[in-house]
């Protein structure tokens, strides 16, 4: 239930935000996730080694490249993505905390669900002009998202977490944004200019970087 209440959190604050801003700095700021998990993990007096911290760094100067098209200023939309942020990297360490007690990770992940299900339910009747005419209509994007996006993607997460440090997690979670930039590249014919490619390329350099124990390859 703290995992459902979190991730309910992050998520309204990232669709509400992103009506603000542009997408690309939305995809940016949300990714600010991978300092925000490391530093959070500082102040609850979990080491972080020297070598993640380069990674993030440049994880977020690849991510600069490739979502950041225009000026940058600080607008409400963007307070409201970091924000988002924020609740997303706390629902990292959530997670990270539970799996330490060997909790059941599927029931976690459907409690999760019903909980964040059940709250956004309730304030999209208090919220929004509920129209069942336009949502029968759009079926199958729903379906795909809570199916696929949301439902096996966050239930891996959980999964996946079992078995990696919190902010290498992250590290290969925001992966997502270069395979969205990929995808529309191979599959939509959208272009990717020099600069989004070498955003790219750094991310995929940091996230291959933190997955490498130099220590154990020098012994």
């Amino acid at each position: 239930m703290a995992c459902g209440i979190v991730f309910f959190i992050a998520s309204t604050l990232q669709q509400i935000g992103i009506t603000m801003t542009s997408a690309g700095k939305a995809g940016f700021i949300t990714a600010l996730y991978i300092v925000i998990v490391p530093i959070i993990g500082v102040i609850i007096y979990r080491k972080t080694r020297l070598k993640i911290w380069i990674c993030c760094i440049i994880a977020i100067v690849g991510f600069y490249f490739l979502c950041i098209t225009e000026s940058f200023g600080i607008s409400t939309g963007d307070l409201l993505v970091l924000a988002c942020a924020l609740f997303f990297a706390v629902h990292i360490m959530v997670i990270d905390r539970f799996n330490s007690k060997n909790t059941d990770g599927m029931l976690m992940s459907c409690i999760q669900f019903f909980t964040a299900g059940i709250i956004m339910l309730v304030c999209m009747f208090i919220f929004e002009k509920t129209d069942i005419n336009a949502i029968f209509a759009a079926w199958l994007p729903i379906l795909y998202g809570g199916v696929m996006s949301c439902g096996v993607a966050y239930t891996l997460q959980i999964l996946g977490q079992r078995h990696t440090d919190p902010t290498v997690a992250t590290l290969l979670m925001s992966f997502e944004s270069v395979f969205a930039a990929l995808s529309g590249w191979l599959l939509l014919g959208e272009s990717l200019s020099i600069k989004e490619l070498i955003g790219c390329v750094l991310v995929f350099i940091a996230v291959i970087l933190a997955q490498i124990d130099f220590r154990k390859n020098k012994s």
